[in-house]
């Protein structure tokens, strides 16, 4: 199969109009565009024969399908692929969706976590799809880190950062742990965290238990270690991902077939960290990505497209992503804009909050 952009060029005037056509209804009905429909619709008059050999030749070259005997023709994700390479029209943003979007800035408060909550929702609600949040991890300069014990078994780790975020979370300690070891543990971390990342601590407190292991005692040295993990990595990127409007996704899918595959995203969905890993990826680049069906391995199964955009902070680093999950039909040129105003919404949040 050629490339989808060599394909494009090798087209001529009119079956790239009746290939955009077909494309274009599809996306606006789902259902599949016969000749005498587009003949309707042509900027030229021709017959509903001369469209139908087009067609015929689009079907050849990997464009078009037909998913039944005598029925008109919907696009493949190779001719969903093209159509949004070369073809897509990206509309403006439009008043009433920026309005909504733009009302998460009336309750811009609560920690990060509530404030990308209620932008997923936001997100969610405008493009009737499922929205997928990738919070940013914390790389601000820690000011100071307490133990608190909650139980035998439990404990109680808070970090206060320099812009007056604070994070806590509950492990286990180790056993045999006493409110000594854990003053003790604060102390020495306390002495070399200030004015440092989560990621820079993580290296100085190794190196410095090295040098200084005769000067905290086991209990304190594994307290250090188990206290600070929480935020090394385990179950992070699962808790990072927010995912709303699951619902949205079952709207419209009357078949069978359509709700097995709406079935097959839920599953998927509830793997929140394979999710979390896959938009990692899109804090590579910068600008709206577009995935169909079996070009993100995630959702190939059940056929659904994911429109992915990273966001910034205010020095413009990526520390996140935001994204809408639908159906492969979905209004690309209308979903686009939304999803680059969302991601350009949030890292200016995030920047406000880090300057204050």
């Amino acid at each position: 199969m050629k490339d989808s952009s060599k394909l494009l060029e090798e087209l001529n005037a009119r079956s790239r109009e009746v290939f955009r056509r077909v494309v274009e209804s599809y996306l606006e009905t789902g259902d599949p565009v016969g000749s005498r429909t587009l003949t309707r619709t042509m900027s030229e008059k021709v017959s509903a024969a001369t469209v139908r050999n087009v067609m015929q030749d689009l079907e050849f070259l990997g464009l078009l399908d037909s998913p039944h005997v005598s029925a008109g023709r919907i696009p493949t994700q190779t001719g969903l692929r093209m159509f949004v390479d070369g073809l897509l029209e990206v509309a403006d943003l439009q008043n009433d969706d920026r309005q909504k979007l733009d009302e998460t800035l009336g309750s811009n408060s609560g920690d990060v976590n509530s404030m990308l909550d209620r932008i997923g929702s936001a997100l969610s609600g405008v493009t009737r799809g499922a929205s997928l949040v990738l919070a940013p991890k914390t790389e601000a300069p820690i000011k100071h880190i307490e133990f608190v014990s909650l139980a035998h078994d439990r404990a109680l780790v808070v970090l206060v950062y320099a812009d007056g975020h604070v994070e806590n979370r509950i492990f286990s300690p180790p056993p045999g742990i006493t409110p000594s070891a854990m003053r003790e543990a604060a102390n020495f971390l306390n002495a070399i965290i200030e004015g440092r990342t989560l990621s820079e601590v993580n290296t100085v407190m190794r190196a410095e238990i090295e040098s200084r292991r005769r000067e905290i005692d086991k209990l304190a040295h594994d307290l250090v270690e188990s206290g600070l993990a929480v935020w090394d990595g385990q179950g992070e990127t699962n808790e990072r991902l927010i995912v709303r409007g699951r619902s949205h996704l079952l709207s419209g899918e009357e078949e069978e077939n359509g709700l097995d595959r709406i079935k097959t995203l839920f599953d998927d969905l509830e793997r929140k960290r394979d999710i979390a890993e896959f938009l990692e990826l899109t804090e590579e680049g910068e600008g709206v990505r577009i995935f169909i069906g079996s070009e993100n391995k995630l959702f190939s199964l059940s056929g659904s497209s994911l429109v992915v955009s990273p966001y910034m902070n205010a020095d413009r680093k990526i520390i996140g992503a935001v994204g809408v999950i639908g159906p492969t039909r979905l209004n690309y040129g209308r979903i686009v804009p939304i999803v680059d105003y969302t991601a350009q919404l949030v890292g200016r949040l995030i920047s406000d909050r880090t300057q204050r």
